[in-house]
């Protein structure tokens, strides 16, 4: 209950590929919102799918990137997102990689939220 409850307040699809890891609420210096909400998420610990015939394991995170949301109950919210890399054997060689986000909302069905969030986490 408590994922289908969270759900509602995220991007659809969201929580099926993080976890949510930790928030915090801090006063801000707006007019129109006092606080602000950061909800820390790290991406599952899940193969990519265009990865499932490697040879491939978790390699650490790339560096965080923080994307804003709408607010939730007067209080501005950021996303703080850490996704996975990936160490692939490829031909003997090992190569970093990460998750095509672009595999995942092409053939997807996902409300415009979800696909802007998807573009957002791209633009690395």
């Amino acid at each position: 209950m408590q994922k289908s409850l969270l759900s509602l307040f995220f991007p659809e699809g969201l929580l099926n590929y993080f976890d949510i890891v930790d928030y915090q609420t801090e006063p801000t210096n707006k007019e129109l919102f006092k606080k602000g909400l950061t909800v820390f998420l790290e991406e599952k610990k899940t193969i990519p799918e265009e990865y499932q015939d490697k040879d491939i394991k978790a390699s650490g995170f790339m560096d965080p990137r923080e994307i804003n949301d709408f607010p939730i109950r007067d209080m501005l919210v950021k996303l703080h997102i850490k996704r996975r890399r990936w160490e692939v054997v490829t031909d003997g060689k090992k190569q970093k990689v990460s998750r095509n986000w672009n595999l995942v909302f092409k053939g997807t069905r996902m409300s415009k939220d979800y696909s802007a969030f998807l573009k957002d986490i791209s633009r690395y």
